[in-house]
């Protein structure tokens, strides 16, 4: 079989054209090819064919080459290249922190308690007295957010209201009192918040044989009063000559025997100190 030159150069194409379609896309280089070779066709086959116009060869060219253009496979990634690693999503974004309560009663009012007020933390059914000091709050109402400390009776100065008597009441049953108050004349189904921002100064005085005699606030965190046993000892406990068994308290008109001795030994229980008591603690005779 006598291979032309023409048969050589398809041939040559045909190889060229299998090949690079079976591993990559071609390139500028490979129409380069295709180009040069298409020249050395024409030369050669001038030799025993007449020489083709561009409008017989370049159909047949394009036949090959764009097909190769259609279906070649996409180049694969070289090996120095690394997919960059997909940031993986938190089933639970973290999300601040909040330090606010929240409740069902709008800006956190809820009887006790207010999200914008800070106040002690009373002890459950604790009782309003004289000289607390109280912050009052209605909902939707600046004019009328006051903090104010009962007078000596019992009784507190509000917008609108006046003098109002709390002492002897709940913080609740002071809301609720409140709110009556504003809703009769005022305002429309108000909402209303009452907090304890701080105790009354409660005092108390105690003489005789101690080593500390004097008058003494008592601490913010016993609201409700001291024992007798915690009182002696913020007056620096009992003189060398004191007797614990002859301890009398004056509170207003009455004045009240103690066995302090039978409380140490837990035989009775602890005698409670209210504010203004008068503690005096005896001398023993021996």
């Amino acid at each position: 079989m006598i291979c032309t030159a023409k048969t050589r150069v398809t041939l040559t194409t045909s190889i060229l054209l299998t090949t690079k379609l079976g591993y990559e896309r071609l390139s500028f280089s490979d129409f380069w090819s295709v180009f040069n070779l298409t020249c050395v066709y024409r030369t050669f086959g001038a030799r025993s064919a007449p020489v083709s116009t561009p409008k017989s060869w370049l159909p047949g060219l394009l036949f090959v080459v764009v097909p190769g253009l259609c279906f070649a496979q996409i180049p694969s990634a070289p090996s120095s290249f690394r997919p960059v690693p997909e940031i993986p999503t938190l089933a639970n974004p973290p999300t601040a922190s909040s330090s606010t309560a929240t409740s069902s009663a709008p800006g956190g009012y809820a009887g006790y308690g207010s999200a914008s007020t800070s106040g002690v933390s009373p002890p459950a059914g604790y009782i309003l007295t004289a000289n607390d000091f109280v912050a009052v709050e209605v909902f939707g109402e600046e004019d009328l957010k006051t903090q104010v400390r009962l007078n000596g009776e019992g009784n507190l100065s509000l917008p609108l209201l006046g003098s109002v008597h709390l002492a002897g009441l709940t913080l609740t049953q002071a809301v609720a009192r409140l709110t009556d108050l504003y809703g009769r004349d005022y305002l429309v189904s108000p909402k209303v918040n009452v907090t304890l921002v701080g105790y009354a100064a409660r005092r108390f005085t105690i003489l005789g044989q101690v080593n500390r005699p004097g008058d003494y606030q008592m601490p913010e965190s016993s609201p409700g009063g001291i024992g007798l046993v915690e009182a002696i000892g913020i007056a620096g406990g009992y003189t060398r000559i004191a007797a614990p068994e002859r301890i009398s308290v004056r509170r207003g008109n009455q004045l009240l025997k103690v066995n302090a001795k039978r409380i140490a030994r837990g035989v009775a229980s602890d005698f409670h100190i209210e504010s203004g008591d008068i503690i005096t603690v005896g001398e023993s005779i021996f």
